[in-house]
């Protein structure tokens, strides 16, 4: 199992680590429900050095990621990032993930840990056609992630740069907590607002080591993976492996807002049928009236008990103080007024279908 270069720090703060992607990752450091609403109310700081970073560069770098992407790349100046997913010729999710422009012909990719070999001999193959120099530094790069409403103003106390400036899915480079020009994205995976912050191993320690010496201000916690993931489904957001997948039409996973037909790229053709005839399934929320938990591969049965959708997500909500889940559902049963109900091989408990996102 592989270990980002701040494991020993997560262990001795008393993280409660696991396998995630191959990595020895924290789940928590105490309690979930604290670290969520630490970040929700204030800001907490995630190591997600196990996502993935691979680099385009060269004069045919756009073209190349406007074939391979989902999204308007042309749309990019510098500075400024993008939610993308890469696509195959089925019309399935190979990957989502955000491009980041960094100067006219040179972009950083930003890709999910458990696919980081496989989108990089996609890019590979793909690149055929275009002759763009690619480099895979995801084993070189550290990546940490402040999240909440107080993230601006932490990152400005360690910053040569002025945080309140960036608006949202931005990028630059910025000396932070005494590195020089560490790349700084405003972008993130909560909801609630915040940085990613891209640098090399050997300087993430002193960075973190900052964060939380100028973070006692705002009460910063370090925030492990399950405050991660009940804070991206209060927002409705795809995570890889539950609700998207190779076989998920991005349509039916409501992406439909990153998906840029006209541009003609890579399994595009497949998906413009999925958008012109309408998909089987489309993806929901779900509330839970009873007190459990909605778990991955539970059934969605009507109101006559009849399967009509899987769960792909399910959590407590701290927000809502409520469970809730993500799922899909048969498109002629989305009916915002009907009761559903969840199996779960041991008991069948009541629910209704929500808007996205939850909060």
């Amino acid at each position: 199992m592989r270990k980002t270069k701040l494991n020993e720090i997560h262990k001795s703060l008393g993280g409660k680590m696991t396998n995630f992607a191959g990595y020895e990752m924290p789940i928590s450091y105490g309690s979930i429900m604290k670290e969520h609403n630490c970040v929700r109310n204030s800001v907490g700081v995630f190591d997600v050095s196990h996502m993935g970073e691979i680099l385009v560069e060269g004069v045919n770098a756009e073209i190349f990621l406007q074939y391979c992407c989902s999204n308007d790349v042309k749309k990019l100046f510098v500075g400024r990032s993008q939610y993308n997913y890469l696509s195959n010729l089925n019309g399935g999710i190979i990957d989502d993930l955000i491009v980041n422009k960094l100067n006219k012909n040179k972009y950083l990719l930003v890709v999910n840990a458990s696919n980081i070999q496989k989108d990089w001999e996609h890019l590979k193959f793909l690149n055929k056609r275009f002759n763009v120099d690619l480099k895979n530094i995801s084993n070189n790069i550290s990546l940490l992630s402040i999240q909440g409403p107080n993230s601006t103003k932490l990152l400005n106390k360690i910053s040569d740069f002025n945080f309140d400036s960036m608006k949202n899915y931005m990028n630059c480079k910025a000396d932070v907590a005494g590195v020089k020009k560490v790349i700084v994205a405003s972008t993130g995976y909560t909801g609630a607002g915040g940085y990613e912050i891209y640098c090399d191993n050997h300087n993430v320690k002193q960075i973190w080591d900052s964060l939380f010496s100028e973070g006692k201000e705002f009460n910063a916690l370090p925030i492990g993976l399950a405050a991660r993931d009940s804070l991206r489904i209060e927002m409705g957001y795809c995570l890889y492996g539950n609700e998207i997948d190779e076989n998920t039409s991005p349509i039916e996973a409501g992406l439909k807002w990153i998906t840029k037909t006209e541009t003609n790229f890579y399994g595009s053709e497949r998906i413009k049928k999925d958008i012109e005839i309408g998909c089987r399934y489309l993806i929901i929320g779900v509330k839970c009236q009873d007190r459990m938990i909605p778990r991955k591969d539970n059934i969605i049965l009507d109101s006559d008990k009849h399967e009509i959708g899987r769960i792909t997500s399910g959590t407590f909500s701290p927000s809502l103080k409520t469970p809730i889940g993500l799922g899909f559902i048969l498109k002629d049963k989305l009916n915002y007024e009907d009761e559903i109900f969840i199996y779960n091989e041991k008991k069948i408990f009541k629910a209704k279908i929500s808007p996205l996102p939850f909060i």
